[in-house]
């Protein structure tokens, strides 16, 4: 298949710093931008004399009309200043009808896994930064379908991410600052799928400049094969627009349709048991998750979701769904034991790690991974060490803290060894902290669980900020 590339473009915007000059306000200009938007975006034939728009069943009235219904405005057929103020906000290259209904056998990927790599990046950001972007657009649309997705950090991988300036070997040169954003290529081998970002532009994590999450999430939509929506409500929504609190960033149902529509819905998952089940002659007995003397065994993250293990039992807790659903362990890992010890996600390896006693368990989605379970000596701790009680792993410093007693050691996951110094004292680096059950890192912050309590704890300001009930993530 020829590659076809989606681009996202952000036309001339007015703002006070730099007024329109008269001659971009004059009808003329208006026009020209017009018949270029809609050749661009609405399929409109070259050629067509301007005057026709004075003629009410012209095609290039028509194609106004279109576009006016597409992007929800006001159906007038006329250029007004609506239809010409939404013309120059920012918005993706792709065209909205036309082009994409060409494509041969309506690309998909043939599989749902996929690999990613992050050839370069961007002097705007940290690297941690970056990463941390790209993870959490193509989590946005791993939570909604059976895809899953791992980064690769040499060789050729499906999705290839990387930053550019002007000609940059795909015949779709860069223009420089504020117009062309970025370019995205449908499903595909070779170049389909890869996602190219312009340096020229200035990439943010807030909205002070370009946001690269919320232009990474758009554009790996078309990496996936999503087209555009008519939906202002949805991601994959022509015009680009920021999203004033990111952290509550959510794709419309719009979107989670359209995705769908090409893969499906996550894998079903067994349902909890009804009723208390027996083992050993012994009643296992489902937890309440707002009992006030509720505990964890055990916290982890799993693919955007959040894993609470007591006993034989975990919640599971996505921000998809309002509610927590509680499940067996057995019922999604049968050779997993009940009443685990810690366990942790490692995101860049899309595993969890599962502790019991001195022995742990390497998890990946649904499935137990071979040589399970091994020693946790393996891992560098001493023989004195006999069990783990709660782990916090670091994606963007790659680094996994685990806390035995009173003390904590430091993992290097990209070395894969103990870094020399520890163990350490957990109240010297953890001030207010003293004893941890479970634990897990969300949204920056520390959440250290103590019987029925837990701490939210700042790692940069080095101090504990909230105190909580464990079952407050249960919705208690």
């Amino acid at each position: 298949m020829e590659p076809l590339a989606v681009l996202l473009w952000l036309c001339v915007a007015a703002s006070s710093a730099h007024p329109l000059s008269r001659a971009a306000e004059r009808e003329d200009g208006g026009m020209e931008l017009l018949q270029q938007y809609l050749e661009k975006y609405y399929n409109l034939g070259k050629g067509l004399k301007q005057f026709v728009i004075r003629q009410n069943n012209s095609p290039l009235v028509k194609k106004i009309q279109e576009m006016q219904k597409f992007l929800g405005l006001e159906v007038t057929g006329k250029l007004d200043s609506d239809t010409l103020e939404v013309m120059r906000k920012p918005r993706c290259g792709a065209p909205d009808v036309g082009q994409f209904s060409t494509f041969p056998g309506m690309p998909k990927w043939r599989k749902n896994h996929l690999t990613y790599r992050i050839v370069n990046y961007t002097p705007d950001l940290p690297r941690e930064a970056v990463d941390s972007a790209i993870e959490k657009a193509l989590r946005v649309w791993e939570e909604v379908t059976p895809l899953t997705f791992s980064r690769m950090h040499e060789g050729e991988a499906d999705i290839m991410i990387s930053f550019a300036v002007r000609e940059h070997g795909d015949f779709i040169p860069f223009d420089g600052p504020g117009n062309v954003l970025a370019h995205a290529y449908a499903p595909g081998p070779g170049v389909n799928g890869d996602a190219h970002f312009d340096e020229d532009e200035l990439w943010t994590e807030d909205t002070t400049g370009t946001n690269l999450f919320l232009v990474a999430a758009h554009e790996l939509g078309h990496s996936l094969g999503l087209f555009h929506s008519a939906n202002t409500e949805a991601l994959m929504y022509p015009l680009y627009s920021s999203f004033t609190d990111l952290t509550r960033f959510r794709l419309s149902q719009d979107d989670v349709d359209g995705i769908q529509s090409l893969y499906g819905p996550p894998p079903a998952s067994p349902d909890a048991p009804a009723v208390p089940t027996k083992s050993s002659h012994r009643e296992s007995v489902i937890p309440a998750p707002c009992s006030p003397a509720l505990t964890f065994d055990a916290v982890s993250t799993l693919r955007g979701e959040i894993l609470f293990f007591k006993d034989r039992h975990f919640w599971r807790k996505s921000l998809r769904k309002p509610d927590p659903e509680l499940y067996l362990i057995s019922s999604f890992w049968p050779s997993l034991p009940s009443g685990v010890d810690a366990a942790y996600e490692v995101t860049s390896k899309d595993t969890v790690l599962v502790f019991k006693g001195n022995q742990f368990w390497t998890v990946r989605g649904p499935e137990v991974q071979a040589g399970s379970p091994r020693s946790i000596y393996t891992l560098g701790f001493p023989t004195t060490v006999k069990k783990v009680d709660a782990a916090i792993s670091v994606k963007e410093k790659k680094k996994t803290y685990f806390f035995v007693e009173d003390r904590y050691w430091r993992f290097d996951e990209k070395k894969g060894a103990m870094e020399p110094g520890f163990p350490r004292k957990i109240s010297q680096d953890f001030p207010g902290v003293e004893k941890v059950d479970a634990a897990f890192e969300a949204f920056g912050f520390f959440y250290f669980f103590n019987k029925s309590s837990q701490l939210e704890f700042d790692p940069n300001a080095k101090k504990v900020t909230h105190t909580l009930k464990s079952n407050s993530w249960l919705n208690c």
